[in-house]
């Protein structure tokens, strides 16, 4: 009967932590779709960089930690225990640099995944960017994640090593996959929990870490994350989280800069963020590029948005964030909304931009064209 109940225990020993109705509003009711009392299987790999030039891989796998240590040389193999179940190639050195589009290749994008590992990955088998093992397929195409695969459901990590694992698979294709910060990824880096399935935390605890810690600049992962970009422009499409403000356009014309101030802030503690005047811009949670929804709260008329696409010199800006539950396009085609509603575990959708054809992919392989929207749902967490 007790380990019936342990993981309601769990839950509820979270939510009566010091802090009292905030803890329980914002550890337990905002766990999203994901229902807070599922249970996990297997998680991991964490990957930390350990004394003597040594990879230290942990996982929890039914309750247990699992070790194993290997030499930390280039191309070392992590084999699968439970969590993510292909092994795991780590290089020596993690390549920063994103690869330009090259002629004729197609960008396919997707966004707002949430630990939705299983359905990510029946969504790119159906349009055969990856195959039944989960191995790049896509040739030169270039795959967007533009943000939030952190936060809400149990398959995190795990889908932080398939999209590591892709990148370099890609590469050696000569294709490329880039994945964005969004605001989830800052959120749970600088340590807020309030989003995180209640499962990883306690996994975090008999992993001696809290839970940004797994994530820290000694783990392989967090080195990744730490050279993720914000901004990415692709040919005549700029890719981001949460959008552009009219005000912050600068920071779109200083791209390298304002990616680099991303980069150096990640896992900075929130209130260290907010008190320092360079860096509290970017993580405004009104005007931030990885939480602004001005594009669809009524902020900007499509020739405000027009007129920003022409400022900025692109044919449209494609953003995540905010869920529409469908890919589609606002303003005259000048804004493309790709977060269609992975989150909450029941389908998804790809953009796909063929040089100046665009169309959304569906679950079952489909492919269609993108429908020109006016409104969104009120779905903006």
């Amino acid at each position: 009967m007790a380990a019936r109940f342990q993981p309601l225990l769990t839950v509820l020993r979270r939510c009566l932590l010091p802090g009292g109705l905030a803890v329980l509003i914002g550890a337990c009711a905002a766990t999203g779709p994901t229902p807070p009392f599922a249970a996990i299987a297997g998680d991991g790999p964490y990957v930390f960089h350990a004394a003597g030039n040594q990879l230290d891989a942990l996982w929890v796998c039914g309750g247990k930690v699992v070790r194993s240590r290997l030499p930390a040389r280039d191309g070392a193999v992590v084999k699968p225990r439970c969590g993510y179940p292909h092994a795991v190639a780590i290089p020596a050195r993690i390549d920063a640099g994103e690869m330009p589009l090259p002629a004729g290749a197609r960008i396919i994008a997707v966004s707002d995944i949430h630990g939705q590992y299983a359905l990510l990955a029946q969504l790119l088998r159906a349009h055969r960017v990856i195959d039944g093992g989960d191995r790049w397929n896509a040739g030169r195409d270039h795959l967007v994640v533009a943000g939030d695969v952190f936060d809400r459901g149990d398959d995190v990590t795990e889908i932080l090593w398939l999209l590591f694992q892709l990148q370099q698979q890609a590469r050696a294709a000569g294709g490329a996959v880039h994945f964005l910060l969004g605001n989830h990824e800052t959120m749970a880096l600088y340590g807020s929990t309030h989003y995180v399935h209640p499962a990883l935390i306690d996994n975090a605890r008999l992993l001696g870490r809290s839970y940004d810690a797994l994530y820290a600049a000694d783990s392989v992962l967090g080195q990744w994350l730490r050279t993720r970009p914000v901004l990415l422009r692709l040919g005549d499409t700029l890719f981001l989280h949460g959008g552009i403000a009219p005000q912050d356009a600068g920071l779109v014309d200083a791209m390298t800069a304002t990616n680099a101030a991303y980069q150096r802030s990640l896992g900075t503690p929130r209130k260290q963020v907010e008190a320092d005047p360079a860096l509290a811009p970017l993580y405004d949670h009104k005007t931030s590029p990885i939480w602004y929804r001005g594009y669809f709260d009524g902020q900007l008329d499509t020739p405000a948005v027009q007129a920003l696409a022409a400022r900025l010199g692109v044919a449209r800006i494609v953003v995540g964030h905010t869920t529409i539950g469908e890919v589609a396009s606002f303003h005259g085609g000048r804004v493309i909304a790709i977060d269609g509603g992975l989150k909450r575990g029941k389908t998804g959708q790809l953009l796909f931009i063929e040089g100046d054809r665009l169309s959304r992919g569906l679950l079952d392989g489909r492919r269609e064209a993108l429908p020109a929207l006016q409104e969104v749902p009120r779905d903006q967490d």
